[in-house]
């Protein structure tokens, strides 16, 4: 686990114990007022573009092959927005594998909230080349612009719309700072 992570990590149990009436204190000093948060469960789905996907590089590989592209999503759901990311994709045909990690921005809203810029540099998608399986993970968690919030959301593909884009549903919560 990075430091980064391990921060954010941190950060989201702080909000979270803040929200359960807990006052934050900062070490060795007087109470610090309580940070005010609001924890919503989210769901919806998404669309994954990769008709529109601009392939910046491809690098082969004894197995496979490295792949770096734009790409972009559309959420609807308790999220409706779209991503812009820079993926890094590690293709193993030997083991039958994909992974894509990379950097993304979400912009939209969250739970009908104001628009928001919300940054991800540790998303991680695993997709299985034989079964089409897909799961992954999104850590929405740096605020650029709009209400602070921060999501973390569980992906699970659920297979190609008539163009060939992988199509997927996700869960997760979503952690207002600093009230509504």
């Amino acid at each position: 686990m990075t430091t980064r992570r391990a921060f954010r990590i941190l950060a989201v149990a702080a909000s979270l114990l803040a929200t359960a009436g807990s006052p934050i204190h900062a070490a060795g000093g007087p109470p610090q007022a309580s940070v005010l948060t609001r924890t919503v469960p989210v769901a919806g789905s998404g669309i994954d573009h990769l008709d529109t996907a601009i392939v910046h590089s491809e690098e082969p590989t004894a197995t496979g092959m490295i792949q770096r592209s734009t790409q972009t999503v559309e959420l609807t759901g308790d999220l409706v927005g779209r991503v812009l990311y820079h993926v890094t994709s590690v293709f193993d045909f030997a083991a039958g594998t994909l992974v894509n990690t990379g950097e993304q921005v979400y912009s939209g809203t969250v739970a009908g909230s104001a628009p928001v810029l919300l940054l991800d540099d540790e998303f991680r998608f695993e997709v299985n080349l034989v079964t089409g399986e897909e799961i992954g993970q999104v850590y929405l968690l740096d605020s650029l612009a709009g209400p602070k919030v921060g999501c973390t959301l569980d992906v699970v593909g659920t297979g190609l719309d008539a163009a060939g884009n992988p199509t997927f549903v996700y869960t997760g919560e979503c952690v207002f700072r600093g009230g509504r």
